[in-house]
């Protein structure tokens, strides 16, 4: 079964028309499916419009946390093998879910849209420009279009994620730390005709904020002593480096150690490796007592053959 998870906020002129698509597409791919709409605390009239509608299950937030906590509820309420997101605004077109089930059989578990063609403002495009190229650097996934609001994925690897902050974003990334093989297609895009646009600059810079984020938790979960410990190795050896020199520079009667830095630099870089040490280490004991405590692992097992 297919899942089809939008949040809406405000959209009430959007909804309607949504759905009637969702709809066609669907029975476009024959398959059995699911509508669930998360009704992020909306002002206007978008929860009158969702109950006019067939089939559908509403989720209904009870304050405006943002579009990843609705995302996260919708994903986690999900009953289907196959998990479609989608923006409300008709910008995403579902006349492309099709196509993108088609792209999964081929043997991909996550399936992302590209908007090679996109309607948006001339600012929006240049930000959006640079956010995907530094996503890219920092993921070491060479996708063109992360922030695109249509991506499918199987459900057997999101078991145990919660997504906060703006972290849909970097879904496809998680995913893949985990073990899924990505595709990426071009999908359409529209302009928005109904609704405010709810993306901001100050949205975009949390973004990148949750950008580090999803690098360190989900690229460096396995061992976070290795993460800190390459840094506080740097340190340290930066430190001792700076302490030699101090002496070289005393026993050849060059400079006093008051008369350099270099002792204040080898005590300061010394004492930060310390501690970068040791938050690797406690990071580490967290995390032990995060799986453990839960009883659960951070890895995925996607198949077992016993012959």
């Amino acid at each position: 079964m297919i899942s089809i998870v939008f949040p809406a906020y405000n959209e009430g002129g959007n909804v309607g028309e949504l759905h009637q698509r969702i709809l066609a597409s669907l029975k476009e791919a024959n398959e059995p499916f699911e509508v669930i709409a998360v009704n992020n605390a909306s002002t206007d009239g978008t929860m009158t419009e969702l109950l006019k509608l067939h089939p559908i299950k509403i989720i209904t937030m009870a304050y405006n946390i943002g579009q990843t906590a609705a995302l996260d509820a919708g994903i986690h309420a999900a009953q289907g093998d196959v998990i479609v997101i989608m923006d409300a605004d008709l910008q995403n077109d579902p006349a492309d879910i099709p196509k993108m089930l088609a792209k999964m059989r081929e043997g991909y578990d996550v399936v992302v849209g590209w908007r090679k063609d996109r309607h948006d403002s001339l600012g929006r495009k240049i930000f959006s420009w640079g956010a995907n190229w530094i996503s890219r650097k920092i993921l070491k996934l060479n996708i063109h279009d992360y922030a695109c609001g249509i991506k499918m994925f199987k459900r057997e690897f999101i078991g145990g994620i919660h997504l906060y902050g703006e972290m849909h974003v970097f879904l496809v990334a998680i995913l893949q730390f985990r073990g899924a093989r990505v595709a990426e297609i071009v999908v359409r895009h529209h302009e928005r005709t109904q609704g405010l646009s709810k993306h901001t600059f100050i949205k975009g810079a949390k973004d990148l904020a949750d950008l580090l984020t999803v690098k360190f938790l989900y690229n460096s979960t396995a061992r976070p002593l290795l993460f800190f410990g390459g840094f506080a190795l740097g340190s340290v050896g930066v430190g001792l480096v700076a302490a030699v020199a101090s002496i070289i520079l005393k026993l050849m009667q060059l400079r006093n150690f008051g008369q350099t830095p270099l002792p204040i630099m080898a005590s300061l870089f010394i004492v930060l490796g310390f501690i970068l040490f040791m938050m690797g280490f406690l990071a580490e004991l967290m995390l032990r007592i995060y799986y453990e405590g839960r009883r659960e692992t951070p890895y995925v097992i996607k198949d077992v053959v016993d012959k």
